[in-house]
């Protein structure tokens, strides 16, 4: 199962830490959904999910600062004698010395923000549901061609990496060659990276490695990528039908979600760039409502309606 430590959590959403004292090295948050403590704070905790991360808005921190103090103490020991990985106070407010003192006791961090409630949420679920999400490795090439995002597979050694080379080359940007890191971020996305240790480089058999941010400049790579489109390569069958016209989809699945997936049979004077450029730019186009296929399809049956109607 993935995790995010809490110190890294700390570094991205620029939190500060209220309770320096706690060592928080091997606090992991294991799931993207977080949990405002407002029913806690009443006295409610069945279904408690403790292992979220904790947030405190302005509610919540009124509601705390006006308990007795008995009653202060029960729910706060209560509260904070759950395992839970850390507790965010939102707008910096300040957490009240007793609860400070107990969270110090129990060893649950507390931090702080001074970002609203509503745009801290946002930010931290959208960014750890794409940390935390399932995640595979592929073997093959992500370029973003248009603003589509192609990934380019097939068997070793087939040219993925020379027609990711000839993308770049005529403009667009690479995302990762070789093992492409797929991660399912929602039931609609699949987003692509690459992982750190091969990031931007391109290895071309006969030549070796390269690195396409230095060669090409910072505008030619790109971090992510969701996946909008698969071209497979294959070597030409002549034996085998290809499909000419379009009219249906074929798809792949990649963690539960499926991508439209076109088979590309490869034999020389093939220019696999323009290739890839048309299918995505004809993707892109289908999405936008207008698709080639039942356009032409359509133009024949008008057609062949005129000619019945002419020999009438």
């Amino acid at each position: 199962m993935a995790s995010l430590s809490l110190s890294r959590i700390i570094e991205k959403m620029k939190l500060i830490n209220l309770t320096p004292e706690i060592d928080i090295s091997g606090i992991k948050v294991n799931q993207p959904d977080i949990n405002r403590i407002a029913l806690q704070m009443a006295g409610y905790f069945e279904h408690f999910e403790s292992t979220r991360l904790q947030i405190i808005g302005y509610v919540e921190y009124s509601y705390m600062n006006a308990l007795p103090e008995d009653v202060k103490k029960e729910t706060f020991t209560k509260l904070l004698s759950y395992p839970i990985p850390g507790i965010v106070f939102c707008r910096e407010l300040q957490p009240d010395p007793l609860f400070r003192e107990l969270a110090v006791e129990h060893k649950v961090p507390l931090l702080m923000t001074n970002k609203s409630t509503s745009a801290f949420m946002a930010e931290i679920i959208r960014w750890m549901n794409v940390k935390l999400a399932p995640c595979i490795s592929v073997h093959g090439v992500l370029v973003d061609v248009y603003g589509e995002g192609v990934l380019i597979v097939g068997e070793s050694g087939i040219g993925k990496s020379e027609a990711a080379l000839e993308l770049i080359k005529r403009g667009h940007r690479l995302v990762t060659d070789d093992v492409v890191e797929l991660r399912k971020v929602s039931d609609d996305t699949l987003i692509g990276s690459a992982p750190d240790i091969t990031k931007h480089f391109i290895e071309l058999r006969g030549i070796g490695i390269i690195d396409v941010k230095a060669l090409f400049g910072a505008s030619s790579v790109k971090d992510t990528q969701s996946i909008d489109l698969v071209i497979r390569l294959e070597d030409w069958d002549k034996d085998k039908e290809y499909d000419r016209l379009g009219l249906e989809e074929e798809y792949t699945e990649y963690l539960g979600n499926k991508i439209v997936c076109h088979n590309i049979p490869i034999r020389p004077g093939r220019n696999l760039a323009i290739i890839c450029e048309s299918a995505a730019v004809n993707h892109r186009q289908k999405k936008m409502g207008y698709n080639a296929a039942q356009e032409l399809y359509k133009r024949v049956q008008e057609n062949l309606a005129r000619q019945r109607d002419e020999d009438d």
